[in-house]
């Protein structure tokens, strides 16, 4: 690292920048009316694979009781379902069915055309377009590290 690139305020402006674009995306409109503590399990359901309700209540930080009814909503429309758990069953475990599955697709399709449109508006120089594309895989690493 050069001696003039200060790593906490790279930190912060990285924090800024990236919490801003965070912000905008999740304000996408999708489709199938999730809320965003909906979307959030699903997301995490989809992401850990099967799991518990309580396992993934800890995981989202969210009480036992904010996840069931969260979860309830999900298994209503089909979006999870529950099984019993093969190694123990005495368990109730949880997975994303195909519908939730096309549900998170269809979330973030809409949020990756909304940037493809930012990044195609003119507003960004082919160079510009380059950085971005060669931070993208660095951005990924640093979440990988946090």
């Amino acid at each position: 690292m050069h001696d003039d690139l200060d790593p906490d305020g790279v930190a912060a402006v990285l924090l800024a920048s990236l919490s801003v674009l965070v912000r905008r995306v999740r304000q996408v409109p999708t489709g199938g009316g999730l809320t965003m503590p909906e979307r959030t399990a699903l997301s995490h359901l989809e992401r850990s694979g099967t799991t518990t309700s309580s396992a993934l209540a800890r995981e989202v930080q969210i009480t036992a009781q904010a996840m069931g009814a969260t979860l309830s909503a999900l298994r209503a429309r089909g979006l999870v379902e529950r099984r019993p758990d093969p190694n123990d069953g005495r368990r109730v475990v949880l997975t994303v069915t195909e519908a939730g599955v096309q549900a998170l697709k269809n979330k973030r399709n809409a949020r990756a055309e909304l940037l493809a449109r930012a990044l195609t508006s003119g507003m960004f120089t082919p160079a510009e377009l380059e950085q971005l594309a060669a931070a993208a895989p660095l951005l990924e690493r640093l979440a990988q590290n946090i």
